[in-house]
């Protein structure tokens, strides 16, 4: 049997314990959260138990593992267990302790343990190196967002746009699908390289044009689910957001398809001035990003909309 190793990743949050522990239980916010984090959903959820399907980067590369967490919240723990885990994990689980040091001050201690295949030294020390990435992000992410809690309200916000596609869900899921096709479909789109190692992981880095004639350059990370559904986060996002997640959705009905595009992002308020002119504010930030985001969504649904019906009226 391949032995058990076992790593530990600490640090300091000026934030009271029950906030750190709150960000750590509600996965749903992970990809927004977390660098390394691509994509979570649920499984199944109870009060105090879960299992969740992660996507995220580790050393390079998107893992996708199946985790049962068991969620203590009067101990201010989360146990959690790999079901299925990636290749060279055979087995990886842990717990994440929110410790008070103060009302106002928390040690988050951040334990693995983990076996891999064979016991192999050069798998030993890929995953020390994934898991101190991993941990490293995470950690600074649950710090930057608890020390930032009271402020969140204002620097996250999701919206979506919904247009209506007399055509087939198959053809408009073809052409969100094909995104490697963007730069021929799509004006805005001037540049995109995108490779699939993974059936289903895109990793693409795309070069957009804004209203205002500026080049925006950002790289993703998609993960298509089934033929209704892709879900994608942004790794490299433009200066004014340190977060930006999105879904397409299509939705049959009547006939015909209802089309909407999703996105989560958080506002850098470091960044306003500096992007936006002096006395802007978070509140013209979530404008101006929005705006811009609706902006291209939009019009790549209308190019998908049009290419829809034509081919249903061809």
């Amino acid at each position: 049997m391949s032995d058990r190793h076992h790593t530990l990743h600490t640090t300091e949050i000026d934030a009271p314990a029950r906030v750190v522990h709150d960000i750590i239980a509600d996965v749903s916010r992970w990809p927004v959260f977390f660098t390394p984090n691509i994509h979570v959903e649920h499984v199944e959820r109870g009060e105090r138990t879960e299992r969740i399907r992660i996507w995220a980067t580790a050393g390079g590369e998107v893992k996708q593992w199946t985790s049962r967490r068991d969620l203590d919240p009067e101990a201010l723990t989360v146990r959690f267990r790999q079901e299925v885990s990636a290749h060279p994990v055979v087995s990886m689980g842990g717990t994440w302790r929110a410790a008070a040091l103060s009302p106002t001050r928390t040690r988050l201690e951040l334990h693995h343990d983990f076996t891999v295949v064979d016991d192999a030294p050069e798998h030993v020390a890929w995953v020390n190196a994934a898991l101190d990435g991993n941990s490293d992000a995470e950690l600074a992410g649950i710090k930057r967002v608890a020390e930032r809690y009271d402020e969140l309200d204002a620097l996250m916000f999701s919206f979506e746009d919904t247009v209506r596609i007399e055509g087939d869900a198959r053809d408009v899921f073809d052409f969100l699908n094909r995104a490697d096709l963007w730069p021929q479909r799509l004006p805005h789109v001037s540049r995109l390289g995108l490779t699939e190692d993974q059936p289903g992981v895109q990793v693409m880095a795309m070069d957009t044009k804004a209203a205002d004639g500026s080049v925006h350059t950002t790289e993703s990370v998609r993960v298509v689910r089934g033929g209704d559904r892709i879900v994608y986060k942004q790794t490299t996002v433009p200066a004014l957001m340190s977060a930006h997640t999105g879904c397409w959705t299509l939705t049959p009905r009547g006939g015909g398809v209802d089309v909407t595009s999703q996105h989560t992002v958080v506002v850098r308020p470091e960044a306003v001035e500096k992007v936006l002119g002096a006395g802007r504010t978070v509140a013209d930030a979530r404008n101006y990003v929005r705006n811009a985001l609706s902006t291209n969504s939009r019009a790549t649904l209308g190019h998908a909309k049009a290419y829809a019906e034509a081919r249903r009226g061809g």
